[in-house]
């Protein structure tokens, strides 16, 4: 069937209890990625009560990203063995409980376990399985449904430290903390929507009838790091590592840049409302554009400009000093943050099929937790050396760009290559293109160039469906 519309009886829904899932989504993704940050308004509270700098209490947030990113791998795990809804609920009990018992820390230890440890990982146990669960009931929508799903990053971070600073004023750090960890609860009634969608679907990890053990017996796989011999998922890989060495850099120093320009306290502080007003707005809009007949074959490149759209409003706004110029890079750079944020994960899905997107999900949050540890940081102690904020855009500018760059050349040369007829079937016709398919099909790990150009459903593949029968032990009940 081609692209335009959904399998009908095998396929996800499309609607229908899909947009409770999504909605349930949208606040889990919010959660996850306004979370770390909204907890930055009580530093300063932090610092008088415990006597420490603010890099010491900065490292509540970044103990909470580090676990958000780098425990991809345990979560990709847990939802193979136990399903999507069982972790989410484990999860948001976790994540209360971290604020909950951070409200009581005596000392900043205390905080890094709590908040920090425990909530990081509550919220990396419900962001990975939403976003599974959102390629099971979206195919023929789903840039749509990832565009919405996204938006929740920047509304909940619009909404989040604005509450934060309230409750800190009424209630002391102590109160917020307490305050937020009910908040967390929500993440429970999320994951409790998470049912399988109806009829079959994918299993959440490759078919043992293709991954045999040398005995002959199916072997269980809990994370399947052989997706890493899949060229198009090690492109996509490298694409991240160098997307995330750069892209946080300068939401982060935005605010001093433009201090250290003369721009007011107050009016430096709104530059990166604007961004998130922007964000709001392109996430969705994005997903929709992306889901258009014509251009969802090419996302990947989409992808691609929204990535070196990113890397050169950073080049071209290094040298921006007044106030005008830098809402005009605020603008630029939130719709391409946006576009970016929508279709980082479509992408992925499309690349590697929904039976190895947990585990290939996993894989990808850890080399993202890799490069967030490296790039930000480096930016930081770069801009304590050199006193200069112009080098740093620099740099992060041209690893953003050159991560678009690799994406589109790579996936241009990938699938030039792979429709390369070779051999026999540069003679033989359709009989013998289908052999060379079925060559591939039976090789241990296929190389899933196709799915960076054709998504799921693969409209004209000559090549087998991907399976879609109940794997025993991996029904909906394990969903």
């Amino acid at each position: 069937m081609g692209a335009g519309g959904p399998r009908r009886g095998a396929g996800p829904p499309d609607g229908g209890w899909g947009w409770v899932v999504l909605g349930a989504c949208f606040v889990i993704t919010g959660f996850a990625y306004g979370f770390p940050k909204a907890v930055s308004v009580f530093f300063g509270e932090l610092k008088q009560d415990f006597g420490a700098g603010y890099s010491d209490t900065a490292w509540v947030s970044s103990i909470m990203l580090a676990m958000l990113y780098g425990t991809g791998p345990l979560s990709s795990i847990l939802v193979t063995r136990f399903g999507c809804r069982p972790v989410m609920l484990a999860g948001g009990l976790l994540a209360s409980a971290g604020m909950i018992l951070a409200s009581f820390a005596s000392r900043l230890l205390e905080l890094y376990l709590t908040a920090g440890v425990l909530t990081g990982l509550g919220l990396a146990l419900n962001f990975q399985p939403s976003l599974i669960m959102l390629g099971l009931y979206f195919e023929r929508r789903r840039p749509l449904a990832n565009g919405l799903a996204a938006a929740g990053s920047p509304v909940f971070l619009s909404t989040l430290s604005p509450l934060g600073q309230l409750l800190g004023e009424r209630f002391g750090w102590r109160g917020g903390f307490l305050l937020f960890g009910g908040l967390l609860l929500h993440c429970c009634a999320c994951g409790a929507v998470m049912r399988p969608p109806p009829g079959p679907s994918p299993p959440l990890r490759p078919d043992p009838a293709k991954d045999r053990a040398p005995g002959g017996g199916a072997r269980r796989r809990l994370l399947d790091v052989a997706v890493c011999t899949d060229r198009a998922f090690m492109v996509y890989v490298v694409t991240k590592f160098l997307m995330a060495l750069g892209l946080f850099v300068p939401p982060i120093l935005l605010v001093n840049y433009a201090k250290d320009a003369g721009v007011p306290d107050a009016e430096a502080a709104f530059l990166l409302s604007i961004v998130g007003f922007v964000d709001i707005v392109a996430r969705p809009a994005c997903g929709a554009l992306a889901g258009l007949t014509r251009l969802r074959p090419h996302v990947p490149y989409l992808f691609s400009l929204a990535l070196l759209a990113n890397g050169l409003t950073d080049l071209i706004s290094a040298h921006a000093r007044s106030y005008g110029t830098l809402v005009a890079f605020c603008i630029a750079f939130g719709l391409s943050y946006g576009m970016v944020g929508a279709l980082q994960f479509e992408v992925l899905m499309a690349t590697v099929g929904a039976p190895r997107f947990p585990s290939a999900l996993g894989l990808v949050l850890l080399v993202e937790a890799v490069a967030v540890l490296i790039g930000p940081p480096s930016a930081g102690r770069l801009v304590d050396a050199l006193k200069n904020y112009e080098i740093i855009f620099y740099l992060a500018g041209s690893e953003v760009a050159l991560a678009g760059v690799f994406m589109a050349v790579t996936t241009y040369c990938c699938l030039r290559c792979s429709n390369t007829p070779s051999g026999p079937a540069a003679e033989g016709g359709a009989a013998d293109t289908e052999d060379v398919d079925v060559e591939r099909d039976s090789e241990p790990m296929p190389a899933s160039l196709e799915a960076l150009e054709v998504l799921s459903p693969r409209a004209g593949s000559s090549g087998p469906e991907p399976e879609v029968e109940t794997v025993s032990g991996l029904g909906h009940e394990s969903v």
